[in-house]
């Protein structure tokens, strides 16, 4: 295989950059480099020296097979960040014919094909990468750290000992076997069954953790919604005026409550209209009401009815006397109390989110479930075929190897990579 190498740190003018080299060649390029190989790991300060000139000097780390990221021997160079530095030291590396520059993600890949990381951990790190509030980090943290592997090694170990009853019952078929085993194979798949029915059904509540919710504020013209928005982003993000119809097209603000992801929508004023220009923006925020996680109706409208679980809030609190919920986007007036609602909500919306975070995890683990509740449909009868229900459970155990990437992945990995960046 060959030895790679990128920058594993963002490029710019910084106060370090990481350079990463894997591969077997790694430790022949950190002597080339280096003049020898540091103790493993150890950082060690070393001066970085090539054509006969000194480049930088660097702490340098290395890292030995099967005991790094990759897999693979590893050095890593912490030089000085700056862009000419960065670029020369890069230079050196190359030069030296040990390494070539990695494509995206291959450093990761590595990881997932010597075994380091399974296909859910690789998701996780991407998540983990990308993750703008606690609660997707903490989950990322979660799923990189092999949650969702060591879940289904426990399902998957069930699985077997199901499947070996049966095949039992077919290797020893013109024998008389002393034990009935489709008591143990039902209770077995009964309540396996049980448990991944209901990690499927919290998956949803998962993927909104990561991908974030869509709150929509609505209401009719002039109700203060975009004034109301400004206040929730701290900054002028959509026009005011006190002309109707101000707003024509959705405005979205991405913000963290209480460690949720949140996309707030402004959204144009709910009336009837002559105007085409402004029956299509009403258009557009009925449609993206409709798909919003909640909506904040500031008072009532007639195109548009709460749902349950929806927020009803008296708007312009700074002007009339108010009852129950009110805010004032001018003021601030009932603000906090809003934030809290929302909060409130958002927190039932995931309550109970459970381990898988991805459509392809639920999918894979439906495709397992389908499978078992074959067998116990199988297991009813008195003419039960074993050979059938052993290759439904070897069904059942390759949906959840596919889960973690173990067989059937190969057309899934091109996707997943091209989301890291170089260094990763």
């Amino acid at each position: 295989m060959d030895t790679i190498y990128a920058t594993a740190t963002a490029r710019g003018r910084a106060g370090l950059a990481v350079l990463r080299v894997s591969g077997p060649q790694a430790h022949a390029v950190c002597a080339a480099l280096c003049g020898n190989v540091p103790p493993l790991r150890r950082a060690s300060l070393r001066n970085i020296l090539w054509g006969g000139e000194v480049l930088d000097q660097s702490l340098v780390v290395t890292f030995a097979e099967n005991a790094s990221f990759t897999g693979e021997p590893v050095v890593e160079f912490h030089i000085h960040g700056g862009l000419a530095v960065s670029a020369a030291v890069l230079r050196a590396i190359g030069e030296t014919g040990l390494a070539r520059l990695a494509e995206p993600g291959e450093f990761t890949r590595r990881a997932l094909e010597n075994g380091v990381l399974d296909l859910t951990q690789v998701e996780g790190l991407a998540d983990l990468i990308d993750a703008e509030t606690e609660a997707q980090r903490r989950q990322a943290v979660r799923v990189l750290t092999g949650a969702i592997g060591a879940r289904v090694e426990g399902w998957r170990a069930r699985l077997v000992r199901a499947a070996a009853l049966l095949e039992a019952t077919i290797d020893f078929a013109d024998e008389d076997v002393p034990v009935d085993v489709t008591p143990e194979v039902r209770a077995l798949l009964s309540g396996l069954a049980a448990e991944l029915e209901a990690e499927s059904l919290a998956t949803a509540k998962s993927e909104r953790i990561r991908d974030g919710f869509e709150v929509a504020i609505v209401g009719e013209p002039n109700a203060g919604k975009s004034t109301l928005l400004n206040r929730l982003a701290g900054r002028d993000a959509a026009i005011t005026s006190e002309i109707a119809g101000t707003t024509r097209d959705v405005i979205e603000v991405r913000m963290d409550l209480d460690g949720q992801a949140v996309t707030l929508l402004d959204t144009a004023g709910l009336r009837d209209s002559a105007d085409p220009l402004e029956r299509e923006g009403i258009r557009r925020a009925v449609d993206r009401a409709e798909a919003a996680d909640l909506r904040i109706f500031l008072g009532p409208t007639q195109m548009l009815a709460p749902r349950d679980g929806d927020l009803v809030v008296q708007p312009k609190a700074d002007l009339c006397a108010t009852q129950g919920l009110a805010v004032s986007g001018k003021t601030g007036a009932g603000v906090d109390a809003l934030l809290a609602g929302v909060t409130r909500r958002l927190s039932e919306k995931v309550a109970g989110a459970g381990i898988l975070v991805r459509e392809r995890h639920r999918l894979a683990l439906d495709q397992g479930l389908a499978a078992i509740r074959a067998v116990l449909v199988l297991l009813d009868r008195p003419d039960m075929p074993p050979e059938i229900a052993a290759e439904d459970l070897r069904r059942a155990i390759r949906a959840l190897d596919a889960l973690v990437g173990r067989v059937d992945v190969e057309d899934l990995l091109g996707e997943i990579f091209a989301s890291f960046c170089i260094g990763k």
